[in-house]
């Protein structure tokens, strides 16, 4: 990952997809997910952090104003690596980030991080991810997963009471079922659902197709899997 792999599509507009809006804000619709950006490398091979910083001035430099992060991502680095290239963000560049996750490394047998959305995480999590964002406000934060083991009103709760506090613009949700998106539906106004969704993983349908009877945007996760696509 590195400025060079960007600026060889140099001459495509991103704004050729078009728009979405996420509940008040426009966003071209090709964002840029940042999950690994703390793994970028320089010429050497090894992790550069300036790299990951000129990589990520080089995505908004090419029109792109919507950045999708989460706290878990490198441990919060990548929240930072974010704020260090941004800061003080350009008008119009929209961030979503993301709570739900026990921060840790996967270990043998696992297959994703134990999910948490105990009410008293939530809050830690939005003041950290505030702090390495240097930011007052959330454009949009997302319950990452639900948590089988608290109520998902109880989740989504914290969530719509961060809100009212100011601390969160626009509320979303990410990894969840129908239902799941309803009861969340219930608790306050989601304005998007992140699922993944692409040719090779279709199981979010019926999300995206409630999506759009809705008015809500759908933010596809891995969106392009070729491997997958071509199976």
């Amino acid at each position: 990952m590195t400025t060079s792999t960007l600026s060889a599509g140099a001459s495509l507009d991103r704004s050729a997809a078009g728009e979405i809006r996420i509940g008040d804000l426009t966003v071209n619709r090709l964002g840029f997910g940042a999950m690994r950006i703390a793994d970028a490398r320089g010429p050497g091979g090894q992790p550069d952090r300036a790299e990951a910083v000129r990589l990520c001035r080089r995505v908004v430099e090419r029109g792109v104003n919507f950045i999708d992060v989460a706290d878990i991502y490198a441990f919060g680095a990548c929240e930072e690596i974010l704020a260090e290239a941004l800061h003080p963000y350009p008008a119009g560049l929209v961030i979503a980030t993301k709570a739900g996750f026990v921060a840790g490394k996967l270990q043998p047998g696992m297959s994703m991080l134990p999910p948490i959305g105990r009410p008293d995480h939530v809050k830690a999590a939005c003041e950290q991810s505030l702090r390495r964002l240097r930011i007052d406000c959330i454009d949009l934060y997302q319950s990452h997963v639900p948590d089988p083991d608290v109520p998902y009103e109880d989740t989504i709760g914290a969530f719509a009471e961060l809100q009212r506090e100011g601390k969160v613009r626009h509320i979303g949700v990410s990894n969840v079922s129908l239902e799941q998106l309803r009861v969340a539906q219930s608790v306050c106004k989601v304005v998007s659902v992140q699922n993944r969704y692409n040719f090779g993983s279709r199981s979010s349908e019926g999300l995206v197709a409630a999506c759009e009877a809705d008015g809500l945007a759908f933010l596809p996760w891995r969106p392009v899997i070729l491997k997958e696509a071509a199976q």
